[in-house]
């Protein structure tokens, strides 16, 4: 009999599932902040999508979340802002406001984080 290559007969189907978890925080800006200068907004600072306040940012799920920054609508870029979850007095937002830029009184800010939670199943047929 020649020499042949033995492996195993079977199949394999995986699923895999990334369920995202939206969390949105809101902040309406108190005063005007010209750059070049940071704007910082603490957790209790912002208020969630219900309208209550917010006592707490979320942590983000390591290689598998992300978070947004718009101000007036506008998403910025990711470079202008710190995210740093936790409580009131941990937790906080903090947006680098350029040299030549302005973030206006009654400016909305709104913060987006999301985090997935992946899963995945395999079933294999023999």
């Amino acid at each position: 009999m020649p020499l042949q290559i033995m492996k195993l007969a079977i199949a394999a189907a995986t699923t895999v599932t990334a369920s995202p978890t939206v969390s949105r925080f809101f902040y309406t800006a108190t005063a005007t902040t010209t750059g070049a200068t940071t704007l910082t907004i603490d957790a209790a600072d912002f208020f969630g999508d219900t309208g209550g306040a917010a006592t707490a940012l979320p942590a983000l799920a390591t290689d598998n979340s992300y978070y947004n920054v718009y101000i007036n609508g506008v998403l910025q870029m990711a470079g202008l802002s710190t995210y740093t979850p936790g409580a009131t007095g941990v937790g906080s937002l903090a947006i680098t406001v350029p040299a030549g830029s302005s973030v206006l009184t009654g400016s909305p800010i709104v913060l987006e984080v999301v985090n997935f939670a992946p899963d995945s199943t395999t079933d294999v047929q023999t």
